[in-house]
């Protein structure tokens, strides 16, 4: 079976390199987004006020199964709005633990069109 191409998208956020537009691949792509949703926090974006997770205000909350399960359910439906097209849905998993004063938060996810599964984890400075 042929190796599907594996096409070039402009660096998100948007950059401008010595040579014009900074590109990356699909995967790095949609990485680069979810790291977009977990630190936008909801509201922040005038014309998008339910965009975003805001994982950096977490900062401020007990660091508790609660607030856990809470996270877990806003990243889901975050990222499946965010991703739309570019993840198959059904794939979408997202976890949310405590370590110490960490939380770390594991997303995972199958690119929709050339079907590649990957998982990403994140850490987050937690509250008390």
């Amino acid at each position: 079976m042929p190796k599907l191409p594996d096409p070039t998208f402009l660096k998100f956020p948007f950059q401008i390199g010595d040579d014009g537009p900074e590109l990356s691949q699909r995967a790095a792509h949609v990485r680069s987004q979810i790291e977009q949703v977990l630190m936008t926090a909801p509201g922040e974006r005038v014309f998008r006020p339910h965009f975003g997770v805001g994982v950096m205000q977490l900062v401020f909350e007990p660091n508790s199964s609660a607030l856990w399960n809470a996270t877990e359910n806003r990243l889901i439906s975050s990222l499946a709005e965010a991703l739309q097209g570019e993840v198959d849905p059904s794939t979408l998993e997202a976890g949310v633990t405590g370590e110490g004063e960490k939380l770390n938060i594991s997303i995972a996810y199958t690119l929709a069109r050339v079907g590649l599964h990957e998982e990403h984890t994140f850490s987050v400075p937690g509250g008390s």
